[in-house]
């Protein structure tokens, strides 16, 4: 009923928790949140915030691709901001992944994100 989807196409968890959970009987899938993480080197990318969001969306992509979903099948995200004021530098990249039909969407400032990143986002979709 439970599957753990795991792909090295994107970071691995820096805790514990999986990369997503796919239920079979649901139709879900669930993507844990992703920071701009290199899969291959582990080192954050880029300096700004749309830098970091291309990467988590690199990465959230993978994840959904693993789990035999896409972009076009999320259903609701949340985005987590370092620094509000980084709302619209973040919105421009994240809106070329939604360009028809957008997920429903939080977007929330925390006082800090895991290794210190400006942008995590993570993910519902439908399978």
């Amino acid at each position: 009923m439970k599957e753990i989807i795991a792909t090295a196409n994107a970071p691995q968890a820096i805790g514990p928790y999986s990369q997503g959970i796919k239920i079979a009987c649901s139709k879900f899938l669930f993507c844990s949140g992703q920071v701009a993480l290199d899969p291959s080197t582990k080192k954050i990318v880029g300096d700004t915030a749309a830098e970091q969001c291309r990467q988590v969306m690199k990465n959230l992509g993978e994840i959904l691709k693993s789990g035999g979903s896409g972009f076009s099948d999320v259903v609701k995200t949340t985005i987590y901001l370092a620094d509000m004021s980084d709302f619209s530098s973040v919105n421009e990249v994240y809106a070329a992944y939604f360009d028809k039909q957008p997920p429903a969407r939080a977007t929330v400032q925390v006082s800090r994100l895991p290794l210190d990143a400006k942008v995590e986002i993570d993910a519902i979709a439908v399978i």
